[in-house]
């Protein structure tokens, strides 16, 4: 071969394989602004709005209706306030709790505006939650509970990638055995998070899958351990003393731990989420709840109950599908949530019946 067809040969390569580099360069620079007519997301405090809409509609019209009315004395007034909250599955001792502060702090004679301020006040006192801890041991290990359906897969591949997020290496254990489903389940979400995975085979000792994934967690260094847990039907007893052997597992391998033991709620459920926190707290030491599916429900309200009658800080709610929709808790955001827009309008748009 002649050198200068040579030489052409190769100049044709190199202005090829710039060109290549340039145009794979552009594809994967992330663009400035979306493009024209693109979804974007909506802020994080605009989503729990709309999340909370069905609440807001049948909490928020029916409180602005019993105020609405003409001047009354206040005993009345919170006689009509007692039926809302307790329709909105706010729950007997926490509603009673929260008429009786109203009663201490207003008039007799008070305007409707005092007696709704008054009642945002309060609310806001009653779910008011501290954030979850920031881990202070290795690896901080988080045991998470929850009957079946309540959302608790999801919620353990949410938080390993809220973890993920943060800088931390998580490992997750798959010791919901009894179902296969959930462990691929579970499987997927820890790769999606950019998580370790740790399990075994279906119907396996759930004590010994959290034995081996302790030992894996040492061993590759993790930060965050999360543990998924049998999630069968509460009210058999077997359920919850496997739950106190899992514990007692965790405490004897890792000292101090769990650090955080989660139960997951399902708001939809309603005064049934009640009664599950409370068969759970007698199991477990709790130390935080997930209230999921705050979008798909009218009953937010038993957020409040969980966190006045159980005395348990509410630490996340899911708000949506995404993985970014898990968000820490927030009382003030959640009750200016509640009555921040005027019944029937949301985010400036009708509400859908």
């Amino acid at each position: 071969m002649e050198p200068w067809i040579a030489l052409g040969a190769a100049g044709l390569l190199v202005v090829a394989l710039a060109l290549w580099l340039l145009w794979r360069s552009r594809r994967l620079r992330p663009s400035a602004a979306p493009p024209p007519g693109a979804a974007t997301r909506p802020p994080s405090g605009e989503r729990l709005r709309r999340a909370l809409s069905a609440t807001r509609q049948r909490l928020g019209a029916q409180i602005d209706a019993v105020l609405g009315r003409e001047p009354r004395p206040l005993n009345v007034v919170l006689q009509d306030l007692e039926e809302v909250l307790l329709s909105s599955d706010v729950g007997v001792g926490t509603t009673t709790a929260l008429l009786d502060a109203i009663r201490q702090r207003v008039a007799i004679d008070a305007p409707a505006a005092a007696v709704r301020s008054a009642l945002e006040q309060e609310m806001r006192a009653a779910v008011s939650s501290p954030p979850p801890p920031e881990p202070s041991a290795k690896p901080w290990v988080i045991l998470v509970t929850g009957v079946n359906g309540v959302g608790k897969t999801t919620t353990i591949g949410k938080l390993a990638a809220l973890q993920r997020q943060a800088g931390r290496k998580v490992l997750v254990v798959a010791a919901d055995t009894f179902r296969a489903a959930a462990i691929e389940q579970l499987g997927t979400w820890a790769e999606r998070a950019g998580a370790d995975f740790v399990r075994h085979g279906p119907g396996a000792d759930p004590s010994a899958v959290v034995f081996d994934g302790l030992k894996a967690a040492t061993a590759r260094e993790m930060d965050v351990v999360l543990i998924d847990t049998a999630g069968r039907l509460h009210t058999r007893t077997p359920l919850m003393e496997e739950l106190r052997k899992v514990g007692r597992v965790i405490s004897r391998e890792v000292p101090g731990a769990p650090h955080e033991t989660l139960l997951v709620v399902d708001a939809t459920t309603g005064q049934n989420a009640l009664s599950q926190a409370r068969v759970f707290k007698d199991a477990v030491p709790l130390t935080g709840v997930v209230l999921t599916k705050l979008d798909g429900t009218a009953r937010g309200g038993v957020l409040v109950g969980i966190r006045q009658e159980l005395g348990v800080p509410v630490r996340y709610v899911g708000v949506g599908e995404a993985v970014d929709d898990l968000r820490v808790f927030d009382a003030d955001e959640f009750v200016r949530a509640l009555f921040a827009d005027p019944p029937n309008v949301i985010a400036g748009t009708e509400a859908i019946d």
